[in-house]
């Protein structure tokens, strides 16, 4: 079993702002806190948007601390989580999957539900809660307060 004070999670919606370039470097200070702070684990569900941001900068982050580790937490299996997709969204997303240190998939298929089992799997076996929160209704304020009530610590970017 993992210390869960070594293990921060990722939500965030999928629509992110056009230049990203600023959201990307708070996201990248904030990550590099919680490694100095001795997070090991980054659990990520990989979807589209803010997880993909965060998984490429957790693995971009590698190269200067490589005992961190990318846990991707998948809803269901790729195919059916990327089908409606572009080219260029399903190249980056198997990109990263090649480059996870651990893959987890909760469901054979998808279902109505699998999104919030994946969302509330990562919030359960993490300390902190690293989220990217602008609108009150969502997969993404869900999460966020389902973290609030399970006691993660958060960090809204």
């Amino acid at each position: 079993m993992i210390d869960k004070s070594k293990v921060a999670c990722f939500s965030g919606h999928r629509r992110l702002p056009q230049d990203c370039e600023e959201l990307r470097a708070k996201l990248k200070k904030e990550i590099v806190s919680l490694i100095e702070r001795g997070v090991v684990f980054f659990g990520a569900g990989g979807a589209w948007g803010f997880d993909i941001l965060a998984e490429e900068t957790v693995l971009q982050l590698k190269e200067d601390y490589p005992h961190i580790r990318l846990v991707l937490v998948l809803p269901c299996p790729p195919d059916q989580q990327t089908m409606k997709w572009s080219a260029d969204q399903r190249q980056r997303y198997y990109e990263i999957l090649e480059r996870a240190d651990k893959v987890r998939i909760l469901s054979p298929q998808y279902t109505n539900d699998c999104m919030l089992a994946r969302n509330r799997h990562l919030v359960d076996n993490s300390a902190y809660l690293i989220c990217y929160l602008r609108e009150r209704r969502g997969g993404t304020a869900y999460t966020v307060r389902y973290a609030r009530e399970q006691g993660l610590d958060i960090i809204r970017l």
